[in-house]
């Protein structure tokens, strides 16, 4: 094979300079408003689903040789477009042309869904904490568990690129898929959005889960309750209504029914009044 063949070397700057104009020309060409993926120094992702995406990529051998390059092709700023939408990710990226990227990923199973609100009901209790990944270390794991996990695997994704590369998996698709990495950086949703799953049903379930005892063990739980340790005080163990009531004694009341009724005394008139009648 002839040198001639090999393409001459570009600087990452000179890739970088070409992606920014490659943008600039087509925004005013077309009007629409793109979505590039800039990278502020070298790191890809900081916050825990961008980095899981990111790890979860890099964990297959079938993206393993490809993988490299689309780091350095998302790093120089040459995905110039990311557009995520439900199960779908839709690109462009600069290379010695202008390709066109599509990636479709599947739903997520239905039963591997189900069976993780599940295991995490009464463990996702607010949106927050989900999209900022401040979960215990059990259900984060969860979450990234190759197989029952969250994270799409290889046969889960559908690849293409307008690029004349063979590989399914080519440097400008691996650039797109890093590029959802660090998307997720800025919007966490996003994870659900692709997986074609919505992320309130956690919420609902933890939310059901929370509620339940409480409705069927409330009231059983207080009127078992030990009530002098509750409030501090000696209360009598003899219940009320088992207090026995002696009869009234027969000689008492007749007795009573005997003595004579002592007459009420007469009232006076007041001295007012006399003194008007005697004159």
């Amino acid at each position: 094979m002839s040198w001639y063949s090999f393409k001459p070397y570009v600087s990452a700057a000179e890739r970088r300079r070409k992606a920014e104009a490659a943008a600039k020309k087509l925004a005013s060409k077309s009007g629409r408003a793109l979505a590039p993926v800039s990278l502020t120094g070298r790191k890809i992702a900081s916050t825990f689903w961008g980095k899981a995406w990111c790890d979860n990529l890099e964990a297959y051998s079938d993206y393993a040789n490809r993988l490299p390059r689309g780091r350095s092709y998302v790093r120089n700023g040459s995905v110039i477009d990311l557009q995520v939408s439900r199960g779908k990710v839709e690109a462009l990226v600069q290379g010695s042309e202008l390709y066109k990227i599509a990636i479709g990923f599947r739903p997520l199973a239905a039963k591997c869904w189900g069976d993780f609100k599940t295991r995490s009901a009464g463990k996702v209790t607010n949106l927050l904490d989900l999209l900022q990944g401040q979960l215990s270390k059990d259900i984060l794991a969860d979450i990234t568990a190759h197989g029952t996990g969250l994270f799409p695997a290889p046969k889960e994704i559908d690849l293409d690129c307008s690029c004349p590369d063979w590989a399914d998996m080519c440097k400008h698709v691996a650039a797109v898929l890093y590029g959802v990495g660090a998307r997720l950086d800025e919007k966490p949703e996003l994870f659900f959005t692709l997986r074609c799953v919505d992320m309130q049903e956690l919420i609902t379930a933890a939310s059901a889960t929370a509620i339940a005892p409480a409705a069927d063990t409330g009231t059983a739980t207080l009127a078992g309750a030990d009530l002098s340790d509750i409030f501090g005080v000696e209360i009598e163990s003899t219940p009320v209504a088992t207090a026995q009531v002696a009869p009234p004694n027969p000689a008492v009341l007749r007795a009573k029914r005997a003595t004579p009724k002592r007459a009420k005394p007469k009232r006076r008139a007041p001295r007012s009044i006399k003194r008007k009648n005697a004159g």
